[in-house]
């Protein structure tokens, strides 16, 4: 069962590429035989890099990051992931990266960077196919999390490189961090160059995205002047424990009764969400907002937005279709007291692959500035119009949301229901948090 979310408690759920229950140390690796690949040193450079020795000899060999003193990077480049907070201004290469970890305030926008260098020497002569980048961010709240980033090749050896950066509190609360939309730039001196060129968000799934150095092909020659930076901003949330959030599902096509964390379903399915929500604060919460915000392939079933506390035992319908946009405010609660909030999603067929797709939703709860979130997950499998080489069933690509903004009291205009009103804990309590009938 998964644990109600407050600060007290790890915020445990999936990852971009699997179940994430507590911040790993990754540090730098590849996925060769050892999960330490061969490295080599720069020797007898010119003063623009523009002619260098590597030792011992690549050859023909295609391999990335792998030389342990390149000043373009600060020494060795394995240690290829930074991150810094985003001021605005770029600086070039006076940009201060912090490499291993990173302290992090509420509220602050952090830029995350991969450095990828095709270590080859032989320029158009020594191209990498197939260049992907792939950022795997957490979706844990913690006191410590690490970013992941790493960057595939098919003609690389070895195929895969990777390497970390760890973002930490700086007073022991837990925090989240919310990637931003559309934020994935790439620069470099071909398609990147005069102020770099947007990546596909696809950049944060396990899908990745391709970079290149004429155009976006994958194609990158080897040697520094065709090097580049990508970047993605996140932003970091802190949590409280003023009040507690619970996000589960249950298939109601399939007759479900009890919510759970996951359930399976099929295209033309219909889920029904609940967000469960209990002020553990020793003070009123006024104007709580409910949000939720829908992955790709899941659409709100108009009407279905209910309501139940103390208030309404037997549930309010909203007449505005709003919880997966501006929020619905559902009152003022005293310390004690709790409301489920449930709607019905359809399952689509937008842009699923064949083989398993996790659809990840995330429920919102706000009051003032501060929000804590939860998820749930359903696990569609895909089959129809696919043969076995298409499939992909033991990677589930996820469908998810990208940047989760804050939907704190002030994102909404006040007062959809019993503004002037307070729910208390006496008189009426819903026993049930997992089986609701």
């Amino acid at each position: 069962m998964k644990l109600i979310k407050s600060a007290s408690a790890v915020l445990a759920a999936a990852s971009i590429v699997g179940v994430n229950l507590a911040p790993v140390a990754m540090a730098w690796g590849d996925n060769s035989a050892t999960g330490h690949r061969d490295t080599y040193k720069l020797e007898n450079c010119t003063a623009d890099l523009s002619s260098c020795t590597i030792t011992p000899s690549l050859g023909d060999k295609i391999t990335f990051n792998s030389i342990t003193n390149n000043p373009e990077i600060g020494g060795d480049e394995r240690n290829f992931v930074g991150a810094r907070v985003n001021t605005g201004v770029n600086s070039g290469k006076g940009n201060n990266w912090n490499a291993d970890e990173i302290t992090v305030e509420d509220g602050k926008e952090y830029l995350i960077r991969i450095y990828a260098h095709n270590n080859n020497t032989k320029g158009t002569d020594g191209v990498a196919k197939d260049v992907t980048l792939h950022y795997t961010l957490p979706t844990t709240a913690g006191t410590t999390l690490s970013v992941q980033g790493s960057i595939d090749s098919s003609n690389a050896t070895p195929s895969r490189v990777y390497d970390d950066v760890v973002f930490k509190s700086a007073n022991g609360q837990s925090f989240y961090l919310d990637y931003i939309e559309g934020s994935a730039l790439y620069e470099n001196n071909g398609v990147g160059a005069n102020g770099g060129v947007k990546l596909s968000d696809d950049i944060i799934t396990s899908k990745g995205a391709k970079i290149g150095y004429s155009a976006l092909d994958g194609n990158i020659p080897g040697c520094f002047q065709y090097d580049s930076y990508t970047t993605i901003r996140v932003k970091a949330h802190y949590v409280n424990n003023a009040y507690e959030v619970q996000k589960t599902v249950r298939n109601v096509t399939n007759g479900d009764k009890t919510f759970a964390d996951t359930v399976e379903a099929k295209v033309g399915d219909t889920v029904e969400y609940q967000i469960y929500f209990n002020n553990t604060n020793d003070e009123t919460l006024n104007n709580v907002i409910v949000r939720d915000v829908l992955p790709n392939n899941m659409e709100l079933i108009d009407g279905t937005t209910k309501l139940y506390n103390v208030t309404y035992p037997k549930g309010f319908v909203f007449d505005a279709n709003t919880i997966t946009t501006t929020g619905v405010n559902i009152g003022n609660y005293a310390h004690g007291a709790n409301a489920y909030i449930r709607f019905r999603a359809k399952v689509v067929d937008n842009s699923m692959v064949c083989g398993t797709n996790k659809l990840v939703n995330w429920g919102q709860v706000g009051v003032d500035k501060n929000t804590i979130q939860d998820n749930a997950f359903v696990m569609v499998k895909k089959t129809e119009g696919c043969d076995k080489t298409t499939e992909t069933p033991n990677t589930p690509v996820t469908s998810t949301v990208t940047e989760l903004p804050n939907t704190g009291a002030g994102s909404i205009a006040a007062g959809v229901i019993g503004v002037g009103s307070i729910v208390t804990a006496a008189g009426y309590y819903l026993a049930s948090r997992k089986s609701l009938r």
